[in-house]
């Protein structure tokens, strides 16, 4: 029973604290028929994980290398991975495990999801892999992860038959009805990061801390005093929203002791550049930033949201890319769409050389991440779940054995793959979404 003594709480109640305005959870105060009732250390390397999501299929005859196990020859599209082509596994015959459109493609890469909601306003799918690394790599990082996209976020509407725009906006998923919002704004990441300091400079840094530490303070204060008012259920939620006050002063503490870690200077952007190029080089080098100061060492980004209608004029592409993309197998317009395809991979190979030439420890970044790239759809004109382009790249601290071409007859399921690299990440699992198991990547015979 409520103890408060007058009005009800307003739903709108918030803490303020220093300009901030932190909302309540909703407590049974609010409801009028209630009323009156460190990193570790540099020997021992930091294993960090990248997904890099590429929309609306593939044009799978450019894709797909010639040769199996070690002696496969690049396809066009990966060609300009070459200087990476040791440490990649080319990944043929996986099928998705939702079927058959753009919001399962997108919905169920990360997730194994099976299916979605029923209806445009319903979200359903299962908790993601980058979402349960995060939940272990919070312990130890300022960021428990970054959801990131080429496309500004929409969460709301109808984007594929009668399913809500969420699933092809996103990758990454708390819960099985928390989907998370994915960011395009370098700006908004930027001061996720480093706050609104305006640089990576340590003085401003510093001043940003600090003002973070006087925010916390006051606003622990007003939980203190609001506790008092409040029934046994409401402190309950209230003990809840306090651990929650805790974990962001938690991360801040790391930031102060992490304030001597030296960084490239970086200007804070701008917003989103009007180039694609410039704009998602932007983003990776803020993703190389997180990992390079060890702020998050989980990264989730899409290249492009499912059904993205982009062109591509740089490349000579000026068509839309979604309706290219269901190309009816006219040879002209399938090529067509392999220039974006192997131009979404220059693109990424540039970012791994940043990764390759980034100290970190005894060796690199691009050498203690496992990287996974591909989308969720194989032949887009028929929406295909079959055969799906993957491909795993890094060092992984080791962990994968790379310069292969892997093809599985026996059609497995690409959940399968992500139940493996858990294992690879040393967070085993036995079951992601759909998975059926466990995915042979170490052991099936080369040719």
């Amino acid at each position: 029973m409520t103890h408060i003594i007058g009005k009800p709480l307003s739903r709108r109640t918030v803490l303020r604290g220093m300009g901030a305005a932190l909302a309540l959870p909703f407590l049974e105060a609010m409801s009028p028929t209630r009323f009156g009732l460190r990193a570790q250390a540099r020997a021992n390397p930091t294993h960090r994980f990248q997904t890099i999501y590429v929309p609306n299929g593939m044009a799978m005859e450019y894709w797909t290398p010639e040769g199996v196990g070690r002696g496969f020859q690049l396809s066009p599209i990966l060609e300009p991975m070459a200087e990476f082509k040791d440490d990649m596994i080319v990944l043929s015959g996986l099928d998705a495990t939702w079927a058959g459109n753009h919001a399962g493609a997108s919905g169920s890469f990360l997730t194994g999801a099976t299916r979605g909601g029923r209806n445009n306003t319903e979200t359903l799918a299962d908790v993601s892999v980058d979402q349960l690394l995060a939940r272990e790599f919070a312990r130890e990082t300022q960021v428990a992860s970054l959801e990131l996209s080429m496309d500004k976020p929409a969460n709301a509407g109808v984007c594929d038959l009668t399913l809500n725009c969420v699933y092809t906006h996103t990758l990454s998923w708390r819960s099985p009805t928390q989907p998370l919002p994915m960011e395009s704004n370098p700006r908004a990441v930027f001061e996720r990061l480093f706050g609104d300091s305006g640089s990576t400079e340590r003085a401003a840094r510093e001043r940003r801390l600090r003002q973070q530490r006087s925010i916390l303070d006051s606003v622990v204060d007003e939980v203190a005093a609001l506790k008092r008012e409040l029934g046994p259920q409401d402190n309950l939620k209230v003990d809840e929203y306090v651990e929650a006050v805790r974990d962001v002063e938690r991360r801040i503490q790391m930031a102060e002791e992490q304030i001597d870690i030296e960084l490239p200077f970086f200007e804070a952007p701008q917003g989103a550049p009007a180039s694609y190029e410039d704009h998602m080089e932007l983003m990776f080098d803020l993703q190389l930033l997180a990992f390079q100061a060890d702020l998050t060492r989980v990264s989730s980004f899409m290249l492009g949201k499912e059904q993205s209608a982009r062109p591509y004029p740089q490349i000579g592409v000026p068509d839309a890319h979604h309706p290219l993309s269901h190309h009816n197998n006219v040879p002209e317009l399938i090529e067509r769409m392999s220039k974006i395809n192997r131009y979404h991979v220059e693109l990424v190979a540039r970012y791994m050389t940043k990764l390759r030439e980034t100290p970190d420890g005894d060796g690199s970044l691009f050498d203690h991440m496992t990287i996974l790239y591909g989308g969720g759809i194989s032949n887009s004109t028929r929406h295909s779940p079959v055969d799906l382009p993957l491909m795993v790249l890094g060092g992984a601290n080791g962990r994968l054995n790379g310069g292969r071409h892997l093809s599985y007859d026996d059609s497995p399921l690409m959940a399968n793959l992500l139940v493996t690299l858990l294992d690879k990440m040393d967070m085993p699992i036995d079951k992601v979404g759909g998975s059926t198991g466990r995915l042979d990547i170490d052991t099936l015979a080369e040719m």
